[in-house]
């Protein structure tokens, strides 16, 4: 199963009118991190960043001076995507950006049968809140002391280990038939996992009072008790 974790920063609120200006993405392949990646900053082409929104972010537009424009990135994008389910906190305002981007471009809207919102799945988790992406980096114990501003690619990484948190805590990501990839090719193996017979059984817990008290008791059911009946197989054979 392969799902990418990704984030925005924008120019502003609107994504009819605003630009993304910054998109980071990190891809899981049975809820591990592949070390594969996508993240670009992006020029907005004439978008003004709103002030509100870069005391958030700390993008100016002085550092998007010689990035790509949308378009630019778009095919690589969608490549790194393919057939992937897409996870974001507050999903869809993130989503309506990156619509709104491909629409420009001709391209079809990314479904919402595509979208997990973590937002949703920590609050139903935790109706109480608080469920900020801090809040819960705080709730599960993850390091962000990192993220002094938002970022797409730092929020996407931190979102990585919410996410296995959200659907069950990193033991729900084992399975037998792991995968993993290899550093020189990026391609995936498949590694089998070999759990070994005992050397010799565990010794029974029970002593022989507790067989006996046992015994006892199952006789007093009497003779249609199913207890009475187990025992008699298990004697037999």
């Amino acid at each position: 199963m392969r799902e990418i974790i990704f984030d925005t920063e924008t120019t502003g609120l609107d994504p009819r009118e605003d630009r993304i200006i910054e998109l980071g993405c990190i891809e899981l392949v049975n809820r591990f991190p592949t070390g594969r990646t996508f993240h670009h900053y992006i020029d907005p082409q004439g978008r003004q960043i709103d002030a509100e929104a870069q005391a958030v972010h700390g993008i100016t537009a002085e550092h998007l001076i010689g990035k790509p424009c949308f378009h630019e990135i778009a095919g690589d994008f969608l490549a790194f995507i393919d057939g992937a389910k897409l996870v974001a906190h507050n999903a869809g305002f993130d989503i309506s950006f990156i619509n709104a981007e491909l629409a420009r471009l001709g391209h079809p809207a990314i479904g919402p049968e595509r979208v997990v919102d973590t937002l949703a799945l920590a609050r139903r988790k935790h109706p109480m809140g608080p469920n900020s992406l801090d809040a819960l980096c705080r709730r599960y114990g993850i390091d962000n002391t990192r993220r002094t501003k938002h970022g797409a690619l730092l929020d996407s990484e931190l979102l990585a280990e919410v996410y296995i948190e959200l659907i069950g805590g990193k033991q729900a990501a084992l399975i037998l038939d792991a995968v993993a990839t290899t550093p020189e090719t990026g391609q995936f193996t498949s590694v089998e996992i070999v759990i070994g017979a005992r050397p010799a059984p565990l010794p029974p817990r029970l002593t022989e009072a507790e067989r006996a008290a046992h015994a006892r008791m199952v006789e007093s059911l009497g003779e249609n008790a199913l207890w009475r009946r187990l025992t008699l197989e298990q004697a037999t054979g």
